[in-house]
Formats: C-alpha cells, sequence, structure tokens
C-alpha cells in the first residue's frame, strides 16, 4: 500500500493535553488538523479558545484556522496520518501504566484505512510502539503493519510552562517502520519545526534517546540532592558552593529540590522495567529514583528539626506552603511532590495551609484529595515554606513574606528563590 503523498496529509491527533494541543495549534498551520480528545469538557473549551494548561494563546488559536476539535473518534476517520500523544503514566507500584496508549492505539485503529501513517509521542521504554502498540492497531483495524499502513515514533519534548522553549524551537526526533514511512514522517514535521529534525535509524533508537533525555537531569539532581543532605550536615551552604563550582565552564548548574511531574519522576521507571525484563539491573538509574522519591520527606523533616532548633512549638504550628504544582509559572500538577511534603507536614504539626495562585482546586482537590487557596490567606503563620518558583510568588519579596510569620516564624526557602541569608532555612 503506497503512503499519502506530503500534499495529502490530514492530521489526526488524539489526545490534547499539555503535548498535543500545541503539536495541533502549529500542525494545523500546514495541514488540516482533527484534534481528538475523550475528555468533552477539554474538547468545548478548546471550541472556545480556552486552554486550560495555558499553553496555547489567543492569537495562536486564531493563527491556526484549519483545525477541528471534537471527542467523536469517527472523525479520525478521514485522516491519514495519526498522532497519539496520550500521558504514560506510572502506577503506585512504579510499573509502566500504558492503558491510555492502548486504548488509543484501539481507538485509532478502528478509524484506520489503508496507507495511513500512526506516530506515536507518547514516552515509553524502547520496543513499546512495536511490541505493544502495532499489535493493538493490527488488532483493531483488521490490517497488517508496513503492508497496508505504516507506525512512526517522535518523541514529545515539550517543556510546559517555557516560553522560550516552544515546540518549533526544539529539534525533532523522528523515526518510521520503513525507510519511506520514515522519510515521510519527517517531511511532515520538518514543516511544522523550525529548529529542524534529526531522524533516527530505528524507532528503538527513537524510543531510547527519549526516555534518557530525562534519566540524565534525574540522576544529576539526585547527586545535587545528595550532596545538598551532606553539606546540612557539614553545615555549608549549597547553593553557595554550586554557584563558586559553576565559575568552571564545565561545570552542569543543577540544584537540589523536589523532582515531581510526567517526566523526570517517570520515564526512569520505564527503562528500568524494560532493563529489568532482559535480566539487567541498572543500578545507577535506581538510585537517583530512591534519592529523588524521597527528597520530600527529608525536607519535611529538615523543616520540622529547624523549628525545633529554633525553640518553636510544632505539634499546634500553623504552616504556609507557597506553590503546590511541579514546576513554575506552569499550572500541571502530575506528580508533584509538593503533595508528599504537605502530607508529611501534616503528620508533625497544627495545620498545613496551600497557596499556589495559578493551581486547579478543583483538579487537586480529585486528584490529591487535598484543599489548596488560589488567594493568599489573612493569617500569620509560624513557618512559611517557599515550595515553588512562580513569578508571583517569587515577586512577594523578603518583607512580604516575613509580614506572612508570627514573631519568630521560620522562613524556608526550597526554591533558593531568596538571596543568600534572607531565609532561616534552604536545602
Amino acid at each position: 500500500m503506497p503512503l499519502p503523498s506530503i500534499d495529502e496529509i490530514r492530521i489526526g491527533i488524539v489526545g490534547l493535553g499539555y503535548v498535543g494541543l500545541p503539536l495541533a495549534v502549529n500542525m494545523a498551520r500546514f495541514y488540516p488538523v482533527a484534534g481528538f480528545d475523550v475528555d468533552t469538557r477539554r474538547v468545548d473549551e478548546l471550541v472556545g479558545g480556552i486552554d486550560r494548561t495555558a499553553e496555547i494563546g489567543e492569537e495562536e488559536f486564531a493563527a491556526s484556522k484549519d483545525i477541528a476539535f471534537t471527542s467523536d473518534e469517527k472523525k479520525l476517520g478521514a485522516c491519514n496520518f495519526l498522532i497519539i500523544t496520550v500521558p504514560t503514566p506510572i502506577d503506585k507500584s512504579n510499573r509502566p501504566d500504558l492503558s491510555a496508549l492502548i486504548a488509543a492505539s484501539r481507538t485509532v485503529g478502528s478509524a484506520l484505512k489503508p496507507g495511513a501513517v500512526v506516530v506515536y509521542e507518547s514516552t515509553v521504554y524502547p520496543g513499546a510502539t512495536e511490541e505493544i502498540c502495532v499489535p493493538e492497531l493490527e488488532s483493531a483495524s483488521g490490517l497488517t503493519c508496513n503492508t497496508d499502513f505504516f507506525v512512526g515514533y517522535s518523541p514529545e519534548r515539550i517543556n510546559p510552562g517555557d516560553a522560550s522553549h516552544r515546540l518549533p524551537d526544539i529539534v525533532k526526533i523522528t523515526a518510521g517502520s520503513t525507510p519511506d514511512a520514515a522519510a515521510l514522517i519527517d517531511r511532515v514535521y520538518a514543516k511544522v519545526i523550525t529548529k529542524g529534525t534529526r531522524r533516527a535509524s530505528s524507532i528503538r533508537v527513537a524510543e531510547a534517546a527519549k526516555v534518557i533525555e530525562n534519566i540524565q537531569r534525574d540522576v544529576n539532581i539526585a547527586l545535587v540532592n545528595e550532596l545538598a543532605m551532606l553539606f546540612k550536615e557539614l553545615d555549608l551552604d549549597t547553593q553557595e558552593i554550586l554557584e563558586a563550582a559553576g565559575t568552571k565552564w564545565n561545570f552542569h548548574p543543577y540544584r537540589p529540590g523536589l523532582v515531581g511531574g510526567h517526566c523526570i519522576g517517570v520515564d526512569p521507571y520505564y527503562l528500568t522495567h524494560k532493563a529489568e525484563s532482559v535480566g539487567f539491573h541498572p543500578e545507577m538509574i535506581l538510585a537517583g529514583r530512591r534519592i529523588n522519591d524521597a527528597m520530600a520527606s527529608y525536607v519535611a523533616q529538615d523543616i520540622i528539626k529547624t523549628m525545633l532548633k529554633r525553640k518553636q512549638r510544632v505539634d499546634g504550628a500553623h504552616i504556609l506552603v507557597m506553590g503546590f504544582t511541579f514546576k513554575e509559572n506552569c499550572p500541571d500538577i502530575r506528580n508533584t511532590k509538593v503533595a508528599d511534603l504537605v502530607r508529611e507536614l501534616g503528620d508533625f504539626v497544627g495545620r498545613v495551609t496551600v497557596f499556589d495562585p495559578i493551581a486547579n482546586i478543583e483538579e487537586i482537590r480529585a486528584e490529591y484529595a487535598l484543599d489548596i487557596t488560589n488567594e493568599l490567606p489573612p493569617d500569620q503563620f509560624d513557618a512559611v515554606i517557599l515550595a515553588v518558583g512562580h513569578d508571583l510568588i517569587a515577586g512577594f519579596g523578603m518583607e512580604r513574606l516575613r509580614a506572612l510569620l508570627k514573631d519568630g516564624g521560620l522562613l524556608y526557602d526550597i526554591k533558593g528563590i531568596l538571596p543568600p541569608g534572607q531565609s532561616d532555612g534552604r536545602i
């Protein structure tokens, strides 16, 4: 079955979250696009030009005219280049949860026509596209891969909340199940990605390249987190040490902190799952995960120890945690480790109040069974914890932050928002 020509491409995108929506909007500048999502509320909002993830603004919606948002999977039948961008999280046992990916594959498979191309952007372990997804496509469609349809992989590299690195500005890795499919996939993306593309020799190479991007960051942050714990025992300031070391040109500027989100805290478990399936035990990757997964507990205990050293009463204390999302200036709450910090603190103190000016209160209640506020409470607190560096929080400044404290209260800076000496504690 011949592939469609570049002029015949009709894009269908399955999953309209942080990855799928920017892709749909940018693709619609060059191709007709159908954006599909099972969340009917999300689709209704997008039809009205509203993006709750704050990744796409009014001007970008207006510039992408050839796009139709839908929750009707039958509309995918008119598409011959389908891109799947659904979440690939982990379960409670830190094992890959491919349920959304499998469901999306079945949805696409039921709409698949001969000659179509299916590209996956969701993060997976090497081999998952061809071992897990292709059989689902074949079963749902009754077609045969590389005879009746073709597949590819082009890993997402979206950085939520980052206005400097948008989809067109990040090099895109592409790969296909045959040389001709790989060439077509690369051409389709090359029209959209101004920074350029990098064609991998196989889908498995592209899958592996994606997953190690975040593993590298995870391991490096784990190293700095361990150093921060050591330096605290030595009564040394980690931030000052890192800034001094950073004067060398090849020193990597990682900072200690809570490692959450949909990528760094998740992707290592995908590769370790695959590694263990072939009898390989990845020691460094798992060691980094253990350190970073335990960091919220360590920070909570350090806050309590610091309060006790300052002769503050802990059991009846009221603590304000400022920021809840997994990163600054982004409403994304997926896998935020601030939730772990809040629960850990709650085991020691009388009350924990969480303030985040941009997080969705309803989503947090549904996902974490926690109540937060978007408005700064009028109370004064025994401790104020700077957990996320939103501009709206960083802009408070020391004097306004100090005004939130009772006499003798603790100002603890997890994110290094304040200059050295302006907080009472930090990691």
